[in-house]
């Protein structure tokens, strides 16, 4: 499968830097130029777009940058309408319909962090710096590039380092407010994302550039997972800085071996929950969006039968699962700790079956080991429960005979 590492650990992130990293990568720009135009024709209030890619140096390192040209007259453009002008050039530029979600998805993330800033619902939200075409421009113009890499078709797995937040102020229509803007900080809060610092007196992740990455990746790792590098885009913002190169780094690359990451564990004693409460927290635990959840049974304090409640969560899911494993139980202390895994190589297609003189279409699982050597094969339980429901026989007989169909054809998977 193919990788992507968005590393916004030094220069932050914002959308026209993301898109230029892009570009960067994939080398074809030309769609921008059109992009360009549809959006002068579309938005009421944007006379002119124009737009260049052009080469720049940042402390030493070479990017791609974008450099625009807009005349436009933006006053107070309800959020409702700057969603419909995303909607509508998305569909004029021939965006998948992933493409389309995404750019939707990233719109409303704005929204949202506008609404809940100023205290009003999603229909009262209006944009005064966002609101400006540029902003339309990045989003479009990323999930023009995402659906070149086939994102949107579940073919790349993306991670993140922390995004650089920066700090000194930022002008907004309200007045200047120290970085990083409101939006910003509102949309990590919303989705637990770990961010980290760099010593500049300037904003370097922006709402926009935020919304991108938010909707893009919930993997956050402190280091690049194993994979070999393919591509590296650079993207370089429009500031130039004396002590870092103000440059958004993306790397493609494909696994060559089981990809390794780190996760959080959380782990609690509790001698004083009934079962029926057990059952039920490993249920919501899960819908939180929790890896794992394991229930132990030990012997605890004045040899109390207890029992150890083990979660295994990722890094952005796991404030919400903390809480809620403390109000579930109610215990008065949970140990917590990162610990790395690694992962085997996992893939899935779909075979037709026949059982009973009727043909099935059964999802089957393939994991292999790093060298690529397979490790199990295993059908999908939803799958077999339905054919066994369908044809009012044992599970463990469809079981058998789907184990042993796929056994007979095990040369194909090897």
């Amino acid at each position: 499968m193919r990788v992507l590492i968005v590393d916004p650990r030094i220069a932050g992130i914002s959308g026209d830097m993301v898109l230029s990293a892009l570009v960067d990568m994939v080398g074809v720009w030309e769609q921008l130029y059109r992009l360009a135009d549809t959006i002068e024709n579309t938005l009421s209030y944007c006379s002119s777009f124009r737009v260049e890619v052009v080469d720049t140096v940042r402390r030493g390192v070479r990017a791609k940058m974008l450099k625009m040209s807009i005349e436009e007259d933006v006053c107070n453009v309800r959020a409702i309408d700057l969603r419909k002008y995303v909607e509508e050039v998305g569909v004029k530029m021939r965006l998948s319909s992933g493409g389309i979600s995404y750019a939707l998805n990233v719109i409303d993330e704005l929204i949202e962090a506008e609404a809940r800033i100023h205290g009003v619902s999603r229909g009262e939200v209006v944009f005064h710096e966002l609101a400006s075409s540029d902003t339309v421009f990045d989003i479009v113009g990323v999930s023009l590039m995402l659906d070149a890499l086939n994102y949107f078709r579940g073919e790349v797995k993306v991670y993140t380092t922390p995004p650089a937040l920066g700090g000194g102020y930022v002008k907004m229509e309200h007045g200047v407010i120290n970085a990083p803007a409101p939006a910003t900080l509102e949309i990590l809060r919303r989705h637990s994302y770990r961010f980290t610092s760099t010593p500049v007196d300037s904003e370097l992740t922006t709402p926009t550039g935020a919304a991108l990455l938010v909707n893009l990746t919930g993997r956050i790792v402190d280091y690049y997972p194993p994979l070999r590098i393919e591509r590296i885009g650079y993207g370089a913002g429009v500031k130039d800085f004396e002590n870092i190169p103000n440059v958004l780094r993306i790397v493609e690359g494909y696994d060559f071996k089981a990809i390794s990451d780190k996760i959080m564990v959380l782990e609690t004693n509790i001698d004083d929950v009934q079962g029926e409460v057990l059952g039920y927290l490993a249920g919501r635990i899960m819908d939180l969006g929790a890896l794992d959840i394991s229930i132990i049974p030990a012997v605890g304090k004045k040899n109390r039968p207890s029992h150890i409640v083990k979660v295994l969560v990722e890094h952005s899911k796991y404030d919400e699962v903390l809480k809620a494993l403390m109000n579930e139980t109610g215990t008065l202390g949970v140990r917590i700790y990162e610990t790395c895994r690694v992962l085997a190589l996992r893939s899935e297609e779909t075979r037709t079956i026949n059982i009973n003189g009727k043909r099935y279409s059964v999802k089957v699982k393939i994991s292999r080991t790093p060298e690529g050597k397979l490790l199990n094969i295993k059908p999908d339980y939803n799958d077999l429960k339905a054919i066994a429901e369908e044809l009012n026989i044992p599970l463990r007989k469809v079981m058998l005979t789907v184990n042993k169909i796929l056994l007979e054809d095990l040369s194909s998977y090897t």
